[in-house]
């Protein structure tokens, strides 16, 4: 396989997507790709058709896949609330590529039989696909289109993000083929020569000791281990450095443990959720996640320290025999220059721990990856597709 990507921030859209596939082609040299991905910011989302319209001129047999975005990523650089494009294609022989556009209400139920969901996606005889998967935060369930397909597919990687840029239904587009779509989801199943890995930064860190759930309620968390969450995070902050003591007024979330027997759970183990508030009366909180009742949580912090790090983490945790082609980055608008005061720092970090390497991908309004193997929709994290041919 051969992938090649660029990015252009020249003003004009036609202009912009251009320069980016004119830049492509000549990475590419004389192969054709088959799919090319293309995002561009939210400035140019009402000239999509130069997008489109350039991709065919120049590709007129390549699946295009992409989306409207407040940020985009190409050749390892992330632009963000400028007009921007970003195209990344892949020549990929003998994959085969399904693509699907969908709505939430033509999917079977979440624990539906794992036939139904195959069979909805007409993807009954593909062989364990990898997918890729882009979707409007607006009109679609993610969530639970991304549970359906890990029952359908266990063995599957899912990896992908919501569009952003959009504040209200019907602003996020969705591109795919000839086509676009103001709502539901765009999925891009491959398989065959191709391998797809996903790695999943959180970008948090734990704090205080995980503890049992010993009382909720839907989202309120009433108990753990027996005592009130207001007293629980009372003693915890008073043995917290002035650091994180600040940082627990404006960056607390909660670590929900996976399913399954584990000796120890290990930073990066958890499933990151929002605190959304706390009850003045009775000290319960209300967080961003249904509880059950005897689960484990642990309160985490985030900052551009402890993302960077969790990114580290991840990367380092990701071992490979296969040398990466590509890497598609699917990174929270809650990343980027906010929150490390200065642009291309998962890029970089990507380049540094995989090699040179061809990176393309959107600032997401929602990122899609699995943790300890059941895929989620996250905040505030960066999900990276990691390409390589399984012959290789």
């Amino acid at each position: 396989m051969l992938w090649a990507s660029a990015i252009s921030t020249a003003t004009d859209a036609a202009e912009a997507v251009s320069e980016a596939v004119e830049q492509v082609a000549a990475q590419l040299g004389s192969r054709r790709p088959h799919v090319v991905f293309a995002f561009a910011t939210q400035a140019f989302a009402a000239e999509h058709a130069s997008v489109q319209a350039r991709v065919r001129a120049e590709w007129g047999d390549a699946l295009l896949f992409g989306c409207s975005a407040s940020g985009v990523i190409g050749a390892g650089r992330e632009v963000e609330d400028a007009g921007a494009v970003s195209v990344t294609a892949a020549w990929l022989p003998n994959v085969r590529l399904i693509p699907l556009h969908l709505e939430s209400q033509a999917l079977p139920p979440v624990y539906a039989e794992r036939i139904a969901w195959q069979t909805a996606l007409n993807l009954r005889d593909a062989p364990d696909p990898q997918f890729v998967i882009v979707s409007d935060p607006f009109s679609f369930d993610t969530e639970d289109f991304v549970h359906g397909l890990d029952r359908a597919f266990p063995a599957s990687t899912k990896v992908g993000g919501l569009a952003s840029g959009g504040r209200q239904p019907g602003e996020n587009l969705l591109i795919l083929g000839e086509r676009t779509y103001r709502s539901g989801a765009i999925v891009l199943a491959l398989s065959g020569n191709v391998r797809i890995d996903a790695v999943v930064a959180q970008g948090c860190r734990p704090i205080g000791e995980p503890m049992f759930v010993t009382n909720c309620h839907g989202n309120l968390l009433r108990e753990l281990d027996g005592k009130v969450p207001r007293d629980v995070l009372s003693e915890l902050y008073e043995r917290l450095n002035q650091r994180d003591q600040e940082l627990v007024g404006r960056a607390l979330f909660v670590g929900l443990a996976m399913p399954g027997e584990r000796p120890r759970i290990q930073a990066g183990e958890f499933l990151i959720r929002n605190v959304l508030g706390m009850d003045p009366q009775s000290g319960a909180l209300w967080v961003g996640a249904e509880l059950e009742p005897n689960s484990i949580v642990q309160f985490h912090l985030r900052d551009a320290l402890s993302s960077a790090q969790d990114l580290e983490r991840a990367l380092l945790a990701f071992q490979s025999e296969r040398k990466a082609e590509a890497a598609l980055l699917f990174s929270c608008i809650g990343r980027g220059v906010g929150l490390y005061g200065s642009a291309d720092h998962d890029s970089t970090a990507l380049k540094r721990r995989l090699g040179e390497l061809p990176i393309g991908g959107f600032f997401c309004n929602g990122e899609i990856g699995a943790v300890q193997g059941m895929t989620q929709v996250h905040g505030y994290t960066s999900a990276v597709a990691i390409v390589s041919s399984p012959r290789t």
